[in-house]
């Protein structure tokens, strides 16, 4: 599992399968106005994405993820 941040976008990309090819996610579902699931085709769940990351996620937690460019 790999997370990354986009300190511009304030979104952090948790990756539940390595690897997310481009087209791959084919189903998304909004848990709430922070929270996004991303499935594949066979409905598996294969990455969470967080809105607003800065207020959603632990302070200090946000420094410890990798940064995306």
């Amino acid at each position: 599992m790999k997370v990354q941040y986009d300190k511009e976008a304030d979104a952090a990309y948790i990756y539940v399968k390595s690897g997310i090819g481009k087209g791959e996610v084919k189903r998304t579902i909004s848990m709430n106005e922070n929270i996004v699931l991303d499935f594949d085709a066979d409905d598996k769940l294969i990455g969470i994405e967080i809105l607003s990351a800065s207020r959603v996620v632990p302070k200090g937690a946000i420094g410890s993820l990798q940064s995306c460019t």
